[in-house]
């Protein structure tokens, strides 16, 4: 018999949840054939198998959270006296469940209940807002077809039907929050199942909050971990039936702060007359623009951040575009966009200003020896910033192509959680709305920010003569504690530099 573990997930990464099986007892099974598929709250990992046999018994069923080197099914051997076992166990749990459904069909019972479950939704997010139901109680549905779509602070995750049936009982209503791992719906895997009463609902809502009274569960890791670094013990956990989660532990950390003065309140909102309220439209703020205004606000409250400015002569970058952007087209099958020249000239001056690429831990600085570059992209929903990984050792069709993918992604609301997580420098682009000059907040923990702006024809000064050129303005704006003036001026000249002579990329200079 052969055990299939959980392979290690990667740093810091301590669990995951089983997604998706793609053998049921009793398969057989190659050496390498792809077993199942783990979701983290940074990547999806495939669980090969490690021998060929027989896949006897799954030990963890999909929707559970298992841990690093957790059991997740078993393998007889392909030359065990005994592959046929699971088979013939498998033959007569079949047999057992036809003659329950004769006995259920005897007495007007249904199907087998399942919940709908809150998939997982990321780092550090620990709830969602359930945005549409595309089911009603009664309707029917197949295997994996969309149920409903939740809304986070980050992104829209759909939630699929984890088999055929028909959606008996809505537990979440539209516009509820609903945490990770908690309870959407109940489904019935028989089609003539009927929808649950409504009046059901007040009889399940007491049971529901007190089971989280009970403290027999599981913390999640990291907030173990937190705890005993921190010698906390007393932490109130927001998890599923009272399970700790890192956020609880990280606001149980933060608590005295309280005791320090609080901001003055906002000041009420002045009286509207009755004429002018009832042209006036109320609509509560999304998880995602709720977020926005958080980051950006603790941004300013947590850094020391300061912009400096600088122009640059876009003539030579613009020529050497339109001399070249045709071929390249035909080449690389994607437009040459002058995001790929910025992106470019940003990852030459992070080299020369490795703090500005850097960010602080506590009373660590963390310097990045690579480059992970975010691109902030308004959408419909707010502005959300895609994470291009390795910039710095892509060519300039690699860039073009990952922006392009990347902003449709964004405009259609399909980004994952990992593709908008570890960046560690951003570039924001307001020129493309007319911009001319502005001064970007930093998209923390990063230390800096790079703020494009409008290409305008403008009179400039050349060797003492009064000429026209395409200038554009450039704001960085960085963090003080760990970016000098000096450095922040430095990376601003070196982009300057690439940018009105595009062949110093080429030499390195």
């Amino acid at each position: 018999m052969t055990e299939v573990r959980v392979p290690t997930l990667g740093e810091s990464v301590t669990e995951a949840t089983v997604a998706t099986w793609f053998k049921k007892p009793g398969d057989k099974v190659a050496q390498d054939e792809m077993l199942c598929e783990l979701e983290t709250d940074k990547v999806t990992v495939e669980v090969p198998s490690p021998a060929a046999g027989t896949l006897s018994e799954i030990v963890a069923a999909e929707g559970e959270t298992v841990g690093v080197d957790a059991l997740l099914a078993s393998i007889s051997a392909a030359d065990d006296a005994g592959p046929e076992q699971p088979k013939e166990r498998s033959q007569k749990e079949n047999g057992d469940r036809a003659e329950a459904k004769d006995e259920k069909s005897d007495t007007g019972g249904s199907g087998a209940e399942m919940d709908v479950m809150v998939p997982t939704l990321g780092e550090s997010v620990s709830e969602a807002t359930v945005s549409t139901w595309f089911k009603k109680p009664g309707e029917a549905f197949a295997a994996d077809e969309m149920l409903c779509e939740l809304e986070t602070d980050k992104v829209s995750v759909e939630v699929p039907a984890p088999a055929a049936g028909v959606l008996t009982k809505v537990l979440a209503e539209e516009g509820s929050t609903v945490e990770a791992g908690g309870k959407l719906a109940i489904m019935s895997t028989d089609s003539d199942a009927a929808p649950a009463p409504a009046a059901d609902d007040k009889d399940e809502a007491p049971a529901a909050s007190s089971s989280g009274t009970g403290k027999d569960v599981e913390d999640a890791p990291s907030a173990k971990k937190l705890m005993a670094e921190n010698d906390l013990t007393d932490v109130q956990g927001t998890g599923k039936d009272g399970r700790v989660m890192k956020e609880d532990v990280l606001k149980a950390m933060a608590a005295p702060a309280a005791s320090a003065p609080a901001p003055a309140a906002a000041a009420p909102r002045a009286p509207v007359a009755a004429e002018q309220a009832a042209r006036e439209e109320r609509v509560k703020m999304t998880k995602l623009r709720q977020t926005i205004a958080k980051r950006l606000k603790d941004s300013q409250n947590t850094a020391a951040m300061l912009t400096t400015y600088n122009e640059v002569d876009m003539s030579e970058a613009m020529a050497l575009r339109k001399q070249y952007k045709d071929e390249f087209e035909k080449k690389h099958g994607v437009r040459l966009g002058f995001m790929s020249f910025f992106t470019k000239a940003c990852c030459h001056a992070l080299k020369e200003v490795p703090e500005v690429n850097a960010e602080i831990d506590g009373t660590e600085i963390v310097y990045k020896n690579y480059v992970n570059m975010g691109i902030a992209a308004g959408t419909p929903q707010g502005l959300v910033v895609p994470v291009i990984n390795d910039a710095d050792s892509m060519s300039f069709a690699e860039i073009e192509k990952a922006i392009g993918e990347k902003g449709r992604k964004a405009r259609d609301g399909k980004l994952s959680m990992a593709e908008m997580q570890g960046g560690t420098f951003t570039i924001s682009n307001g020129g493309v709305y007319g911009s001319l000059m502005s001064s970007p907040i930093l998209n923390p923990p990063q230390s800096g920010i790079l703020g494009m702006h409008k290409i305008q024809d403008r009179p400039v000064a050349i060797n003492g003569e009064v000429v026209i050129r395409p200038m554009m303005y450039l704001a960085l704006s960085y963090d003080h504690r760990i970016v000098d003036g000096k450095g922040a001026v430095t990376f601003l000249v070196r982009v300057k530099e690439a940018l009105e002579d595009p062949r110093r990329l080429l030499m390195d200079l």
